[in-house]
C-alpha cells in the first residue's frame, strides 16, 4: 500500500477512536436514567410539532440530554415540600381577659415561677385532680429550674412567657421589650423544643410595642378575669373566696407560684380546686 494511503487510514482510525471515547464519556457523565429533565428552550416556547397534544412525531427524539454542568446547576427544588411556619397572630389592642366557647370551664394561671419551694406542690395538686393549668414563667426563674419547666409540659400544662426579669414593660424601649420577651421564648424553646404561644405582661401593664413584639414572636396576650390578690398574702380563706365568688364559664384566674411567700396560694388551691370540680366546672387550657 502506498505510503500516503497508509497515513490517511491511520488518521481516520485515530479520529474514529476519539469519537467513540467521547460518546462513552458523555453517556457515563450525563443525567442518570429517570432523573428530572429541564425543558429545552424549544419545549419551553411551546408544543413541539408532530403528534397530537404537542407530543413529538414518531421517530423524533424526545429531547436532548442535559450536559453535566447544566444538570448540577439546576436542582429541581420546586419538588421539595415547602417549609412549615406557624401563622403569626394578629397584633391585638388589648389582651384576652377570658376564654370564650369553652362551656362550663375555667382556666387557672400561675405567674412568676417556677419556684422549687411552691411550684412542685401546685403541680402535685393539679395532677391529683387530673387538671391542667397555665404557667407564665419568668426567664430568670426558668433558667435555674429547667426540670420544673419540663415537668409542667410533661403534665400537659401550658408554659407561657412572663418576660425575663419581670419589669414594667411600658417603661422599656422596644429593644428592651424584645430582649425580655425574646430571651424567655428562646429559653422555653431550648428546654421544651417549642416556643411559647401565650404571654402575659408583668403587672398586667401592656403597651402597643408589647402587642406588636409579642405577635412577631408568635404569641397571643392573655390577662385574667379574677385576681386572687395572693401576692398580698391576704390569707388562704380570702384567696379561696375570691376564686369561688368569681367562678363562671370562661373565667381566667390569676395566682402566683413564685415572687414571694406563696404558701397561702398552695393551700388555697387545695381547697378551691375540688369545690370547683364538685360545682360542675372543668379546668382547662386554651388551644391554638
Amino acid at each position: 500500500m502506498p505510503t500516503g494511503r497508509r497515513a490517511v487510514l491511520r488518521i481516520a482510525a485515530a479520529l474514529g477512536a476519539t469519537a467513540t471515547v467521547g460518546v462513552l464519556a458523555a453517556d457515563r457523565f450525563g443525567a442518570p436514567p429517570g432523573a428530572p429533565q429541564a425543558l429545552a428552550p424549544e419545549a419551553a416556547a411551546g408544543p413541539a410539532p408532530g403528534g397530537p397534544g404537542g407530543t413529538p412525531a414518531a421517530g423524533a427524539p424526545a429531547g436532548g440530554r442535559l450536559r453535566p454542568s447544566s444538570y448540577r446547576l439546576q436542582p429541581m427544588t420546586a419538588y421539595a415540600p415547602p417549609a412549615y411556619r406557624r401563622a403569626v397572630p394578629p397584633v391585638r389592642q388589648r389582651p384576652f381577659l377570658q376564654m370564650s366557647g369553652v362551656g362550663r370551664s375555667m382556666v387557672l394561671t400561675f405567674d412568676d415561677g417556677p419556684d422549687p419551694r411552691y411550684t412542685p406542690e401546685i403541680l402535685a395538686t393539679l395532677r391529683r385532680y387530673g387538671c391542667r393549668a397555665m404557667f407564665f414563667v419568668c426567664g430568670e426563674m426558668a433558667t435555674v429550674n429547667r426540670d420544673l419547666v419540663r415537668e409542667m409540659a410533661a403534665d400537659g400544662h401550658v408554659v407561657g412567657n412572663h418576660s425575663w426579669s419581670h419589669p414594667l414593660i411600658p417603661k422599656l424601649r422596644p429593644s428592651g421589650i424584645r430582649d425580655e420577651l425574646g430571651s424567655t421564648s428562646d429559653l422555653v424553646e431550648k428546654i421544651l423544643g417549642s416556643a411559647p404561644l401565650w404571654y402575659r405582661a408583668p403587672f398586667g401593664a401592656w403597651n402597643r410595642h408589647s402587642f406588636e413584639i409579642g405577635a412577631e414572636l408568635g404569641m397571643e396576650p392573655l390577662a385574667w378575669t379574677v385576681d386572687t390578690l395572693d401576692w398580698q398574702e391576704p390569707g388562704t380563706g380570702s384567696i379561696v373566696r375570691r376564686v369561688l365568688d368569681g367562678a363562671a364559664p370562661g373565667v381566667v384566674v390569676l395566682s402566683h407560684d413564685a415572687g414571694g411567700n406563696r404558701a397561702q396560694s398552695v393551700a388555697a388551691l387545695k381547697r378551691y380546686l375540688p369545690e370547683l370540680l364538685d360545682a360542675g366546672y372543668s379546668i382547662t387550657v386554651p388551644r391554638r
